[in-house]
């Protein structure tokens, strides 16, 4: 391979670390920072001031149920693949039905241990 083939990378990292560059500094001369100013600093919410603190505690019940959520997820996020795929597999006589069936059983068996468990349950 030439150096003229690295030519198009060259010009794309160039482009980025001009960008972020351009952006950083515009932040850095325009943004709130040299302008202190007390009332922008606070809270604010429907156009009323904030009363109390505003740094609330949260059950950790939140942060599991996010979790699950985003394990559930990224696991479906599995399958798409496998659904475009799957045409081409039966073209070539390979069946991947029982690997997505064992997928979604070990999906299946984590659900049902969650709910066991009492993790979804937000009334204890």
């Amino acid at each position: 391979m030439s150096s003229a083939d690295y030519l198009p990378i060259l010009v794309q990292v160039t482009l980025a670390v001009v960008i972020t560059g351009t952006v950083i500094g515009a932040s850095h001369l325009f943004g709130q920072r040299f302008r202190r100013n007390r009332i922008k600093d606070t809270a604010y919410e429907c156009g009323v001031p904030a009363e109390g603190s505003t740094h609330t505690r949260f059950s950790v019940k939140f942060y599991v149920t996010a979790m699950l959520f985003i394990l559930f997820d990224i696991e479906v996020v599995f399958l798409i693949p496998w659904t475009f795929v799957y045409r081409d597999f039966l073209a070539h006589h390979i069946s991947i039905f029982a690997p997505m069936m064992f997928f979604l059983g070990v999906l299946v068996l984590g659900l049902f241990y969650e709910v066991k468990k009492g993790a979804l349950e937000w009334e204890k």
